[in-house]
């Protein structure tokens, strides 16, 4: 097939501005070698987590140049609430109820989502993005996609900030060692087993919950804010999930992690609040 003369002045604009970004993110640090995360032993701090043990991931990452943010720690959670406090003990009794894998409370459906949402975060909201622009031009399609991962790409800067700042443990090293917590509300339980298998990476922020809360504001003036978002998974083929809004959605994968055991309600409210300052950061017209 033959291309016309405004297809290939097009295809060349992509690739020049392919080459633009390549040169200008050459040096940003992404690349270099990710140092190595002594493992701790205090009350509260990560470690390496079961079955596997293995070192934390992405350790370089909160070194990494933003595209838009002035620097990673802009919008640094606020400081983990105490061991000893009762927002602790409930976060934390949360999750050893709802996200132990032979858990009694949990529901099939919150089982159900927490299997849904398991996919990697960023590849499903580029997915729900994609079902909703299919009816717009490509030039607005572009757009949209360009303002979203580069949300996602700062944000999963910023996120990487937060967590290796704090260094809090994942929920199997608190309630297997709650004895140590100081915190008479909470119960060791040195045989707990999340749902899901722990990612080798601290607690807080939850990345599922920052990434989703600034998709839905990226996406929230799109067509399907006005009609039922349906959405699908690779996690678990030929499941649909439904929504109202965009919000409902980015709720709904936040809350996914702690059913699926990885995380606790406190990284999963410290992640929205960073995922809407992200996004008003990078793209400032989703303030209206």
């Amino acid at each position: 097939m033959r291309m016309s003369a405004s297809s290939s002045s097009v295809i060349r604009a992509g690739k020049q501005a392919a080459r633009e970004i390549l040169r200008a993110r050459a040096d940003d640090g992404s690349t270099a070698t990710p140092p190595t995360i002594p493992p701790a032993t205090g009350p509260g701090q990560y470690r390496p987590t079961p079955p596997g043990f293995a070192p934390a991931v992405f350790t370089h990452w909160p070194a990494v140049r933003p595209f838009v943010l002035a620097r990673a720690s802009d919008f640094r959670p606020g400081r983990y609430p105490e061991l000893t406090s009762a927002r602790y003990a409930n976060a934390a009794n949360e999750v050893a109820s709802l996200g132990q894998d032979i858990s009694k409370t949990r529901t099939a459906d919150q089982t159900e989502q927490a299997k849904f949402w398991a996919a990697p975060i960023w590849n499903l909201w580029n997915e729900i993005a994609q079902s909703v622009l299919a009816t717009v031009s490509t030039a607005r399609a572009a757009q949209v996609f360009a303002r979203l991962n580069l949300t996602f790409a700062d944000a999963v800067i910023a996120f990487y900030d937060a967590k290796y700042h704090y260094r809090i443990w994942r929920p199997i090293t608190a309630v297997r060692l709650a004895g140590t917590d100081g915190n008479p509300a909470t119960t060791a339980d040195p045989a707990w087993n999340s749902l899901a298998a722990t990612p080798a990476d601290p607690a807080y922020p939850g990345a599922h919950s920052v990434i989703s809360q600034a998709g839905a504001l990226i996406l929230r003036h799109e067509p399907a804010s006005h009609r039922m978002l349906s959405v699908t998974s690779e996690a678990l083929p030929g499941t649909v999930r439904r929504f109202r809004t965009f919000q409902q959605a980015a709720d709904e994968a936040g809350e996914s992690r702690i059913f699926a055991g990885v995380h606790s309600r406190l990284d999963h409210v410290s992640g929205k609040r960073l995922g809407s300052d992200v996004a008003r950061a990078v793209v400032p017209d989703v303030r209206h």
